[in-house]
């Protein structure tokens, strides 16, 4: 897959704010400075779409992007920054959650994890939420331009064997650096062969 067109839709506090779910959607998320702004603007060819920031914690609200007009991109909330107030902290995790359970149209999420660090405790813990809500999840390890290939093989490498200590088979991963443009392709045909997955709904208010 090329994408020719990336459109900022709007952004959305409430699930009742979200775009009506006629198209398929592949939602991004991780932990707070992992990557993700840059990971989506480098598979859009706009280093400008996602906003991008030295401070974790930039993208407060659900981004709805429009991909070559015919499916979303959905930039979600980093969790786990520390320094946010445990008010806005809950309102975060409320939103993230209504999302994934209430959201019909999201066909799959891409978890995105510091390729530089062993598994965080809370990465642990959301992977295991989404395997209990029965959703579809794959793993990108960002940032792999900054590691030898002998050390990025060894930590991947360990988390297939913690993630084989809870499931049965492994997500599908992919490894990615936005510097290097690498993982680029990988991740756009994935999304482009599981479209098949998305079964229209009638449109409806949430």
């Amino acid at each position: 897959m090329t994408i020719s067109k990336a459109v900022f839709i709007k952004s959305s506090k409430e699930i009742k704010q979200l775009p009506k779910p006629d198209k398929p959607e592949y939602a991004f998320i991780g932990r707070s400075n992992v990557g993700k702004s840059s990971l989506i603007n480098m598979l859009c060819n706009n280093n400008k779409l996602a906003q991008t920031s030295a401070k974790p914690g930039k993208t407060k609200l659900i981004n709805h992007f429009l991909i070559n007009e015919n499916w979303y991109l959905v930039d979600l909330p980093g969790f786990g920054y520390a320094s946010v107030s445990k008010s806005s902290r809950a309102e975060f995790e409320g939103m993230i959650s209504d999302y994934f359970t209430r959201r019909k149209s999201l066909v799959c999420t891409f978890l995105l994890v510091d390729s530089r660090l062993p598994m965080q405790q809370i990465d642990c813990e959301f992977m295991n939420w989404l395997a209990e809500k029965d959703l579809p999840f794959v793993l990108v390890f960002t940032k792999t331009d900054k590691l030898g290939k002998t050390e990025l093989t060894k930590n991947i490498e360990n988390y297939k064997k913690q993630i084989l200590g809870w499931f049965t088979d492994l997500p599908d991963i992919f490894v990615s650096s936005s510097e290097k443009r690498l993982g680029k392709d990988d991740i756009l045909k994935f999304i482009n062969e599981n479209m098949i997955h998305f079964k229209p709904l009638p449109v409806q208010n949430e």
